[in-house]
């Protein structure tokens, strides 16, 4: 019996226009008038997925979201049961290894704001912070100070480019921090223990929920981890190749109906 579902947010919980289906919007409540926790795994900050979770009736102090790809969880109105952020010497590598090859970049710190040193803000980073809900600052590392809390690092940049550096970037950031790539445009720096697998151990071990009664569901590389932990793991149609080999189970796309599907097989009692 499934008692929480993990769900990604963006190309999984919405739709390619970014909003939920009435179809994904239904088995979701239903879910939760079936006492399934229902958490949103994201790498967007508390502020990015408020109103998604809004629509989902899914507002009081006992339900959870897992935010910055894992380096965050807490509840749904802003209390922070864990925490996990990047050491301030790696925001300094990043931002000179960015300077350097002319790769887009930004931080994201504790107040969600999006931080950048790149006078010439790309649209990625614009966009990022639009969807976020979060103010966007032009800061270099030494104008914010050693005291700065970094939650994570962002290159943000064309799919091209990441392509290319890629590999490099994991090389020169992997061995001490989680470097994974969250979207085209995405190649995200955190902490070393942050994942959404990591964190979802965490909750569930606080919800006295074990592996075996979670469902994940995702569509990139960094829904992989939650796929290796819950005991039911689901990609969506539209998701990456790389995700789908560790999945159980293929739904439909994000906007055929996949959510629905996936709760009406797993989860839902008829």
């Amino acid at each position: 019996m499934i008692r929480l579902v993990a769900i990604d947010v963006d190309d999984t919980l919405l739709n390619s226009h970014g909003v939920l289906l009435e179809s994904t919007k239904t088995v979701i409540k239903r879910a939760i008038s079936q006492q399934v926790k229902v958490v949103l795994c994201s790498g967007r900050p508390l502020a990015g997925v408020k109103h998604f979770l809004a629509e989902l009736g899914i507002t009081t102090d006992n339900q959870y979201v897992i935010t910055f790809n894992g380096a965050v969880i807490e509840s749904v109105t802003g209390r922070k049961l864990a925490e996990s952020g990047l050491e301030f010497s790696t925001y300094k590598e990043i931002d000179r290894y960015s300077n350097k090859h002319d790769i887009a970049y930004n931080i994201v710190d504790a107040d969600s704001q999006i931080i950048t040193s790149n006078h010439n803000v790309s649209w990625v980073t614009v966009v990022q912070a639009w969807e976020n809900r979060a103010g966007l600052l032009i800061r270099t590392p030494t104008e914010l100070g050693e005291t700065a809390q970094v939650i994570k690092a962002v290159f943000a940049d064309e799919k091209d480019k990441l392509d290319q550096v890629e590999k490099e970037i994991i090389k020169k950031f992997g061995q001490k921090n989680y470097v994974v790539r969250a979207a085209d445009n995405f190649l995200e720096v955190m902490h070393q223990d942050v994942n959404k697998g990591n964190a979802l151990k965490i909750l569930s071990k606080k919800l006295n929920i074990s592996a075996n009664e979670i469902m994940a569901i995702g569509d990139e590389r960094n829904d992989i981890p939650m796929f290796n932990f819950a005991g039911i793991s689901v990609v969506m149609a539209n998701g990456s190749a790389a995700a789908k080999e560790y999945a159980d189970y293929v739904t439909g796309s994000n906007d055929e109906n996949g959510i629905e599907q996936a709760f009406n097989k797993f989860v839902l009692s008829k």
